[in-house]
């Protein structure tokens, strides 16, 4: 199909309502895998998360990882890291503080990415708007989950790290191969946990079921979407429609696992949400290729 034959060409609402779906389903399926951490673990649940984006990724890049050398692998290995510390650190955030708090905070591993590349100086205003959000939507005291906050605040590290990682990957590695095989690495690497835990605990068949589903939900199609629309929109739709990812979160956190936000938390998560749409409006252009923003962004793999 043409790009001028695709349904999505030339129609930014429909462009927009894809990469926003895109957007709930990652948080939805991250609602379904926190059904088994009582069970499963978080842990194990990010180790079927791995294992599913690795299938999806190796199926649609086939890298030729045989032909690496040595400074693609690096690139690729500390890719893998960081994949594998984003998802453990927020799984386990979530678990302790909840999907809404948690996403929210990760956000801003993204953001200070790009709040620090720009010289532009309302951008200060969106880094107050930013941290003005998370304030109020934490209120941290001595009755907060400390150890939550810092496992979000972690996971907006690896995020940071991740997209970082990413372009340099990008540069050495061509397409998303280096992708591919960094979720492989990191898969490999979480798979024995899961299996340590399948040891201890006899685990009950949804919790099976959840974390598959989370596997799917969370990367499977997310990863599709984004792939497929990106090639129809631009970079600014993109990522005004990721930046909806802490709205989603704590809107599904609400209404399916019964997470309770005041109207001050609500508030934080809209200025996250905003600073973030600020950031990116005033830093849009045209990709080069779906590939290359793909992974310049590192949003689409989580």
């Amino acid at each position: 199909m043409n790009r001028s034959d695709s349904p999505l060409a030339g129609r930014p609402g429909r462009g927009f309502a894809v990469i926003s779906a895109s957007a709930l389903s990652t948080q939805s399926g991250a609602a379904i895998g926190s059904l088994a951490f009582a069970t499963f673990t978080p842990v194990g649940v990010v180790a079927a998360r791995q294992v599913v984006a690795s299938i999806v990724l190796c199926a649609i890049a086939r890298p030729r990882f045989w032909r690496f050398n040595p400074g693609q692998w690096r690139a690729v290995g500390l890719l893998a890291f960081f994949f594998a510390g984003m998802n453990t650190a927020l799984y386990s955030a979530v678990d302790r503080i909840g999907l809404g708090t948690a996403v929210t905070i990760e956000f801003l591993g993204p953001l200070a990415v790009a709040l620090l590349s720009s010289r532009r100086a309302r951008d200060l205003l969106c880094a107050l708007l930013a941290l003005t959000g998370v304030v109020l939507l934490t209120r941290p005291g001595p009755t907060s989950d400390l150890l939550g906050l810092g496992l979000a605040a972690a996971a907006a590290l690896c995020w940071a790290g991740y997209i970082l990682t990413n372009r340099l990957v990008g540069q050495r590695v061509p397409g998303v191969q280096g992708t591919a095989v960094a979720t492989l690495l990191s898969s490999a690497a979480m798979v024995p946990i899961a299996i340590i835990v399948l040891w201890e605990v006899t685990l009950p068949p949804e919790a099976f079921l959840y974390a598959a589903a989370a596997g799917v939900l969370a990367t499977a199609v997310p990863y599709a979407l984004d792939l497929i629309v990106l090639r129809h929109i631009t970079p600014l739709m993109f990522g005004l429609g990721m930046s909806l990812n802490p709205l989603f979160a704590a809107v599904v956190g609400a209404v399916f696992l019964r997470e309770s936000i005041d109207l001050l938390g609500w508030t934080g998560v809209v200025l996250v949400v905003l600073s973030n749409a600020l950031t990116l409006a005033g830093g849009a252009r045209r990709p080069r290729s779906p590939e290359i923003d793909l992974q310049a962004d590192g949003a689409a793999v989580r």
